[in-house]
């Protein structure tokens, strides 16, 4: 069987109403000033950043990671306003939490070890955020950006249920797989 390579990464994705004010709000951002990047994946909270994968052993890698995260627990996370890296990410800002930290963490050895998957700089400088506008941002542009965002609130808070697989099909990041995590 020939080996055929598919990106993936591992995050969280929020449903409902915290899904649909991140989006309206990259709609916003594509609408006013052509920033349309965002849109190419659902509002997420990265916690592996994207790898390849031979995709004839994908049910090998949800096997693997359903292992993993049968012993992670549901846990609450907080979304507050907007930041930004430089001038090129806008962002929700995610307050800190010790659990979100502990699963990113844990996850990156889980995924050098069982894997073979590398530790990229990015997994290592951990800052959860759900991003609102990147790539397209344009440096000259960014303070118009920004004054429009500040403008706006993100505030909520999110009850982290599951972990999702995500795949990049035709174009775009696509969940394939979520992890229910367990109750209490």
């Amino acid at each position: 069987m020939a080996t055929i390579p598919a990106k993936y990464f591992i995050a969280l994705v929020p449903e409902g109403k915290i899904q649909e004010e991140a989006t309206a709000l990259k709609e916003e951002m594509k609408n006013l000033f052509n920033l349309k990047y965002a849109l190419k994946s659902p509002a997420h909270i990265t916690i592996k950043m994207p790898f390849e994968w031979n995709e004839n052993k994908e049910d090998k890698l949800i096997y693997k990671l359903q292992k993993f995260l049968a012993g992670i627990g549901v846990f609450d996370l907080k979304f507050r306003d907007f930041d930004r890296f430089g001038r090129r990410v806008i962002f929700v800002d995610v307050l800190p939490s010790a659990t979100l930290q502990s699963l990113q963490e844990s996850l990156g050895k889980f995924c050098k070890l069982e894997l073979n998957l590398i530790n990229e700089l990015s997994d290592r400088a951990f800052h959860p955020h759900l991003t609102i506008s990147f790539k397209d941002v344009k440096p000259k542009n960014f303070d118009l950006y920004w004054k429009h965002i500040q403008s706006k609130h993100f505030n909520a808070d999110y009850q982290v249920r599951d972990v999702a697989l995500l795949k990049r099909m035709e174009g775009r990041w696509k969940v394939i797989h979520r992890f229910p995590l367990t109750e209490a």
